[in-house]
């Protein structure tokens, strides 16, 4: 027999009360809390669907260190990431802004590998929308079964019976227990669902790929102890106005987080882009004032990226500062040290800020790339281009050494370009056979003299 047990839950945090609140004490925000009920379990008396397999305390020493082959998934970005492929038994957790092609990603993940048994839960879309998007992708699967369920006590006993070689579930946020009486999405739900899809994964060593909706704010809808029990949690990036995608990792127990994947968005699905420096530098015949080249790393990955700037004086009074693809305060601040240490005076004037290609760059190495591009908007003076750049600006005007300096020299010799500029305290290891000049600057008041003066 089981009891129900009444509780107050935060719908951002997931902390629990025994009354309402208005003001969560753990998050600290307003009007989250929501009732649900749990059932609680007797003793003796199993919850449907619920394994019973026991598992006995082990010599650290007895237990094998052999890795078991990683489940190729057919698509080598997505591979390269997880690190070699997908480990049996681990829960990996895709999350994404909706429309940005999360779907269609998991759905070329199982069209990927014919012959592999793969099963494709859906709570969200019928079989027929999978189907025809199958049919766009131009892939098929004989051995892909496709089940469209919410409860997860019936989308485990499907997998029982099949015996799926990889469960594909969109999203976790749809399905729901019968031990709940709370609606799917909640909370409790989301924690409950993605904890017993954890433990259905450990003990039949299947993996089991989970897509999550984000906020926002940019973070996983749900409970923050989510992203705590999955292996996996990579985040699919993008603007849904450009055809480019980042798949970037933020957790991973089998692999590096260093790595990303870059994705194009195209009528078929998604296409691997192998040299994205190729994808994110526009080839102009003539050189055009406002754009700089930037020599950027994306984890382990450089390559290089266009910024483009608009300066203009600010029509009605109050100057507009906006930027896509970069911070908005880190603009604001390579501003002030251009007015402060170059004495120009940029305090009345519009300034706009754009990264090609619609990505996100947080790479502080394009500071110096930034700064050019404005100072060319301003002065209406084409940058070279030849010339890319490679440097942190600091507040006292000094241009900072970066990281992997070398790595994107040689991205920089191999796209053609002549020079790369770079910080003056910049140490080099070794480079050999690199047909590129490096010429160096100290502070940003050199910087301006060699491209402008």
């Amino acid at each position: 027999m089981t009891k129900s047990k009444t509780m107050w839950v935060c719908q951002n945090c997931g902390a629990e009360s025994v009354k309402w609140l208005g003001r969560c004490p753990a998050c600290g925000e307003w009007n989250t809390y929501q009732e649900e009920v749990t059932l609680l379990q007797t003793r003796g008396e199993a919850f449907p669907g619920e394994f019973h397999e026991k598992r006995k305390p082990e010599l650290l020493s007895s237990i094998s260190s052999y890795e078991r082959p990683r489940y190729k998934s057919g698509i080598g970005e997505l591979d390269r990431i997880l690190g070699g492929g997908l480990v049996p038994g681990s829960l990996v957790l895709l999350g994404g802004e909706p429309g940005v092609g999360k779907s269609t990603l998991a759905l070329h993940l199982a069209l990927a590998t014919p012959g592999r048994k793969i099963l494709y839960v859906s709570g969200e879309e019928s079989g027929e929308q999978i189907s025809l998007r199958a049919k766009r992708l131009g892939k098929s699967n004989p051995e892909c079964y496709v089940l469209c369920e919410t409860e997860l006590e019936n989308i485990t006993a499907y997998s029982e019976q099949i015996k799926p070689e990889i469960v594909i579930i969109d999203s976790i946020q749809t399905v729901s227990t019968t031990l709940l009486e709370s609606p799917a999405g909640s909370v409790s739900q989301v924690r409950e669902c993605a904890a017993r899809l954890l433990k259905y994964s450990k003990l039949t060593g299947v993996p089991v790929i989970l897509i999550g909706h984000i906020t926002k704010d940019g973070t996983l809808a749900g409970p923050r102890v989510l992203e705590h029990i999955v292996d996996v949690v990579l985040y699919f990036e993008g603007d849904n106005n450009y055809m480019y995608r980042i798949l970037r990792p933020v957790k991973n127990r089998f692999g590096s987080t260093s790595e990303i994947g870059i994705f194009e968005m195209t009528e078929s699905g998604l296409k691997e882009v192998v040299n994205p420096s190729e994808m994110f530098i526009n080839t102009h015949d003539e050189a055009l004032s406002g754009v700089a080249i930037a020599a950027t790393v994306e984890g382990i990955r450089p390559f290089m990226i266009e910024t483009q700037a608009l300066v203009s004086s600010a029509v009605y009074g109050t100057p507009q500062r906006s930027s896509t693809g970069f911070d908005i305060r880190r603009l604001n601040m390579l501003l002030a040290i251009l007015e402060k240490r170059a004495g120009f005076k940029l305090g009345m004037k519009d300034v706009f800020l754009n990264i090609a290609g619609g990505i996100k760059v947080s790479d502080p190495a394009i500071d110096l790339s930034v700064i050019s591009s404005i100072l060319s908007s301003n002065l209406d003076v084409p940058i070279s281009k030849n010339i890319c750049f490679a440097g942190e600006a600091g507040l006292s005007g000094e241009i900072r050494p970066v990281s992997v300096i070398e790595q994107r020299i040689k991205e920089a010799a191999k796209m053609g370009f002549e020079s790369i500029v770079i910080s003056n305290y910049q140490k080099i290891n070794s480079l050999r056979n690199i047909q590129i000049k490096i010429v160096k600057a100290g502070k940003v008041e050199q910087l301006v003299k060699y491209l402008f003066a």
